[in-house]
């Protein structure tokens, strides 16, 4: 065997140990839901009850999430957000193949999103003063999911290129954009909290999983990924004719 095939070999079984740690808590989860385990349920029924009785009260924080709820939505986010930023990234051809697995990556979340709600089939939370109406149904929270899928995917994309005090700022904003699809979705009663967490955690570990395999699929990518972060200004440099580069090979 090869060296460059055992090294492939060791990204996919790290690849598949990731998708185990998520696989196993999400069916598990999914299962209960599917199951109406009766513990589960009651507690995902007082939760958004709660919840969607402080919104009521409050016309404001309302009128607040449903223009979150609006803006967050699954396929404007990828529109807006995560191709744009794919694009960017992969305008220098030594990190294409990093933006079309973060292409791939967000597709492939979308994808497994939507199959799942037809799999597990739970309906939405049905509430005698419901905040608005919604479609499809409950289990896991697309919003969730995918907001969780472009976090952690655009964080990981962005990584190498970002200094300490960026991936420290991408990492809070990530977590901020997630938490806000979380709340927003329990708040105005289309999620149950179970939902939203599923979403959490099959969005974020789908990419974990995508990423240890994607992670140094050749020796150099691996290089690239345990060392420093890269410096923008390398590129303009390396382009102009009296860059230091240009005049140490002349």
């Amino acid at each position: 065997m090869s060296p460059l095939l055992r090294h492939r070999l060791t990204r996919l079984a790290w690849a598949a140990l990731y998708a185990l740690v998520v696989v196993v808590p999400f069916s598990v989860l999914a299962y209960l839901v599917h199951a109406s385990f009766t513990p589960l349920v009651e507690a995902d029924r007082s939760v958004v009850l709660a919840a969607t009785s402080v919104t009521l009260a409050h016309p404001w924080l309302k009128d607040f999430l449903l223009v979150w709820s609006t803006l967050s939505q699954p396929l404007l986010a990828y529109a807006v957000v995560g191709l744009p930023l794919c694009l960017w990234v992969g305008r220098r051809p030594a990190r294409r193949t990093r933006a079309w697995w973060a292409a791939a990556t967000m597709a492939g979340g979308w994808l497994v999103g939507v199959t799942t709600k037809e799999i597990v089939r739970r309906a939405r939370p049905v509430l005698d003063d419901p905040v608005s109406q919604f479609g499809s149904y409950s289990f896991p929270s697309g919003h969730a999911l995918n907001s969780a899928v472009i976090a952690t995917t655009c964080v990981l994309l962005l990584w190498p290129l970002l200094a300490r005090r960026g991936r420290v700022v991408s990492l809070l904003v990530a977590v901020g954009w997630v938490l806000m699809a979380c709340l927003d979705r329990v708040f105005l009663g289309a999620h149950f909290p179970s939902d939203v967490a599923a979403g959490v955690v099959l969005g974020t570990g789908l990419v974990l999983a995508s990423h240890a395999g994607f992670r140094g699929w050749t020796p150099s990518m691996a290089a690239k990924d345990e060392g420093q972060h890269e410096d923008p200004r390398e590129d303009q440099g390396a382009d102009q004719p009296g860059s230091a580069r240009t005049g140490a090979r002349r």
